[in-house]
């Protein structure tokens, strides 16, 4: 320490030297204002309407998420009737297995719903992939539906197994 405060004492009269008049000035110069500009916009066209060959896959999903909507709402309430049924069996008891049965039927009702999802989250990333942006906004539209139902069920599915004991 005693070694460092004499040198620190050296450099301090040098640093106060240069703040008189040869230091560069730190104001703004003209040249720097020149890329202060916006770039131009890009134009980007809206996307155009959904190709038919499209629209058809799309109704064909909707149609079989629809279906398995149906499947889904039938099994249901015969699934929460049995876990119903189950409440306070021990586990692997025969209530048991039954209502985890229901539950299965249950998922696999929706089967439909989930394909349809998965088909349609292919074809989306596909096409941004190709910057192939007509339809875009149909065919988003279509899984945010879908997404919406899968979300739904799975709440479901998720209250029913909550139920059971050791689920």
């Amino acid at each position: 320490m005693k070694r460092i405060l004499p040198l620190l004492l050296l450099t301090l009269p040098a640093c106060a030297t240069n703040v008189g008049g040869d230091a560069p000035s730190l104001a703004r110069r003209p040249v720097e204002g020149r890329f202060d500009v916006a770039p131009p916009p890009i134009p980007v066209p809206p996307p155009g309407p959904l190709p038919a060959d499209l629209a058809g896959r799309l109704a064909r999903w909707e149609a079989e998420a629809a279906a398995g909507q149906r499947a889904f709402a039938a099994e249901r309430s015969a699934a929460a009737a049995l876990v119903a049924a189950a409440a306070g069996a021990p586990v692997a008891s025969e209530r048991w297995i039954v209502a985890q049965q229901a539950i299965s039927r249950l998922v696999a009702a929706r089967a439909p719903v989930t394909a349809a999802l998965a088909d349609i989250d292919r074809l989306y990333l596909d096409r941004s992939v190709a910057e192939a942006i007509d339809g875009l906004p149909e065919i988003h539209a279509l899984r945010e539906r879908l997404a919406g139902l899968v979300s739904a069920q799975d709440a479901v599915i998720a209250a029913l197994g909550a139920e059971l004991p050791g689920g």
